[in-house]
């Protein structure tokens, strides 16, 4: 039996192929299934930075829309890792990797993760924002994170939940669970009233 009750009326689909997402998704106590399609996140270059996530989270719900039946609801999100007004996506390799977690050494940067839920009736999108700092890492570090732990899915090069989360993060402000891809606190109280 799923903790929400509303719920019930619902097929749930998680649209992502995050395992970490998934895993976060199945703690909720939820019933769902994963399905994902290809869908293109360029974003509009003037659009602010603080409101890309929830456009790409809404732009992979839409993905769905034709294909929607009643009594399914769909969940997509985005995560991006923003460090003054520059956007970390996924690192297509180590050298870009490692100029990404040298710029997030020894300063604040925020996690924003967008999330859209939508069924066929309706649509509910939204935001969440969580700042982290990131204590002075050395080359050392860094070099031994990304060869051991190959960080090239992730936004902003790093997993808060691996590694360098264990010796590189100082302190954070916000829903740590929001870092690792999937606000589910927000989510749930989201969803209990969908």
């Amino acid at each position: 039996m799923m903790p929400l009750a509303n719920l019930e009326k619902y097929e749930l689909i998680l649209a992502s192929k995050s395992p970490r997402r998934k895993q976060l998704l199945a703690d909720l106590g939820l019933i769902f299934r994963v399905e994902t399609m290809e869908v293109d996140e360029s974003f509009p270059a003037e659009l602010p930075a603080g409101e890309v996530a929830v456009f790409l989270a809404q732009k992979k719900a839409q993905a769905f829309l034709p294909v929607l039946q009643s009594g399914q609801l769909v969940i997509t999100a985005d995560t991006v890792v923003v460090c003054g007004d520059e956007i970390l996506n996924k690192p297509v390799d180590t050298a870009q990797a490692q100029a990404m977690l040298r710029l997030l050494s020894d300063k604040k940067h925020q996690v924003i993760t967008g999330v859209c839920l939508v069924s066929s009736e309706k649509t509910v999108s939204f935001s969440v924002r969580t700042d982290v700092w990131f204590k002075k890492l050395s080359d050392q570090e860094i070099n031994f994170y990304i060869e051991n732990y190959r960080p090239f899915d992730k936004a902003g090069a790093y997993g808060i939940q691996e590694w360098i989360g264990y010796i590189g993060i100082s302190r954070i402000e916000g829903s740590y669970f929001n870092v690792m891809g999937l606000p589910v606190q927000k989510l749930y109280e989201q969803l209990s009233v969908f």
